[in-house]
């Protein structure tokens, strides 16, 4: 957890912890709890490096790795003739 706090910090990750604590600021000089929360979920995406501020928003962080089977080459592709059923239109 300590290795997940310190190392690895973008800007994204930045951003979503300065924009949470001043969110918890505004909120809490106001007494509007709710935001104070709604603050402290954001500032902590930013500690954290959970959800988007961890960059795995748009795409995954992992890959996946085809297999054998299912590598097939040009020549083992097998075409199907479809013939449509709707009657042409008399002239």
């Amino acid at each position: 957890m300590k290795e997940r706090i310190l190392k690895n910090w973008t800007f994204a990750r930045v951003i979503y912890l300065l924009m949470g604590l001043a969110v918890i600021t505004e909120s809490f000089m106001s007494r509007q709890w709710f935001g104070v929360a709604f603050g402290a979920y954001f500032a902590s995406m930013g500690i954290f490096a959970f959800g988007c501020a961890s960059g795995t928003c748009f795409s995954g962080n992992y890959t996946v790795k085809p297999t054998e089977k299912s590598i097939q080459s040009i020549q083992d592709v097998q075409y199907e003739e479809v013939k449509s059923s709707i009657a042409k239109p008399l002239t």
